[in-house]
């Protein structure tokens, strides 16, 4: 099996629609098409949400490292269906199951993103992922999503 390329931050702003301050992929360390990715977001003290989540404990909030999760797992769909995505396609969330949180997530963390293919039936796709600090699964969960393609 070839190596991959890391995806830089212009490829990425390229297949994903998410812009500041929703954009929550910085890189893609490795993927194999149809698999698993491994992505990851830099988590700093600028993060608008930080003003609010908690000003005097700043904590990422779960529900934003699950889109994290999710939008990594669309990356992988996206360069795994390439030939069959158009331009402007996007992927919607359909279902969030056995979501976990097991620690924080805070500024000056790296959180690592790890998201695998269970199934995909036409355009209708099942996730697995975790979230991982320093080698520690933060949070996990089991995604769905369906893919919608520009009209």
């Amino acid at each position: 099996m070839p190596e991959v390329e890391p995806l830089e931050i212009m490829e990425i702003m390229r297949l994903l629609p998410h812009r500041y301050p929703f954009l929550l992929v910085d890189r893609v360390l490795d993927y194999t098409l149809g698999e698993n990715i491994q992505a990851l977001k830099n988590v700093t003290m600028n993060e608008p949400f930080f003003q609010g989540h908690f000003p005097l404990e700043p904590v990422m909030p779960g529900v934003l490292v699950i889109e994290g999760l999710a939008q990594a797992g669309v990356l992988l769909v996206f360069l795994s269906e390439k030939d069959h995505v158009d331009a402007g396609s996007l992927a919607y969330f359909t279902g969030i199951d056995k979501a976990k949180f097991r620690r924080k997530v805070v500024p000056g963390d790296q959180l690592i993103y790890d998201v695998s293919i269970l199934k995909q039936k036409g355009s209708f796709i099942k996730l697995e992922a975790k979230a991982l600090v320093d080698g520690k699964v933060v949070a996990q969960a089991l995604l769905s999503a369906i893919l919608v393609k520009n009209k």
